[in-house]
């Protein structure tokens, strides 16, 4: 899968992010392991402001569209979010070394790919509804749910009571 990829970073745009648990063993299949991903996420989403557009964790997969981070490089901020749930973790290794990247050069792109990752848990059939999956950013662009990882969306930015930083976002 990951033969042969090239990533275009610092292309300012939108990067479809995927990358799977060791093996794809369900190391994230308990509400818990979930949880503490998200708190990994938001945490390292501040430390290198970058701004996560949406996502779903999946038993042994998470997809993650987000745009460059200010501080740090995409790699970066792999390898940081990757450590910080490994290490909470007892099961080592716990990620597979490497992650997929695909960028996002429109905003039609952007709509497929939020559709694809929230509809991601009814097609595995892990719940009947996209709202059924708390471990996503559905329900943010649903109903602007605020949830434990801050979405980048109109909601997000009538709350602060600003314009969203990337035309992009428009969706």
């Amino acid at each position: 899968m990951t033969q042969g990829l090239r990533r275009f970073q610092q292309a300012g745009t939108f990067h479809f992010l995927t990358f799977s648990c060791y093996r794809r063993w369900p190391y994230l299949r308990s509400a818990i392991a979930r949880d503490l991903f998200e708190a990994s996420l938001e945490r390292i989403r501040k430390r290198y402001l970058f701004v996560v557009v949406g996502y779903v964790v999946m038993p042994e997969h998470v997809h993650l569209l987000v745009n460059e981070p200010a501080l740090g490089t995409l790699d970066r901020v792999m390898q940081a979010l990757k450590l910080s749930v490994s290490r909470r973790q007892v099961r080592t290794p716990f990620w597979q070394a490497r992650y997929y990247d695909f960028n996002v050069w429109n905003p039609e792109k952007t709509t497929e790919k939020l559709d694809y990752m929230h509809r991601n848990p009814v097609k595995r059939g892990l719940v009947a509804k996209p709202e059924d999956w708390p471990w996503s950013s559905f329900c943010h662009y649903r109903a602007g749910f605020v949830g434990t990882v801050e979405i980048e969306s109109f909601w997000t930015a009538a709350r602060r009571g600003n314009e969203l930083p990337d035309a992009q976002l428009k969706i």
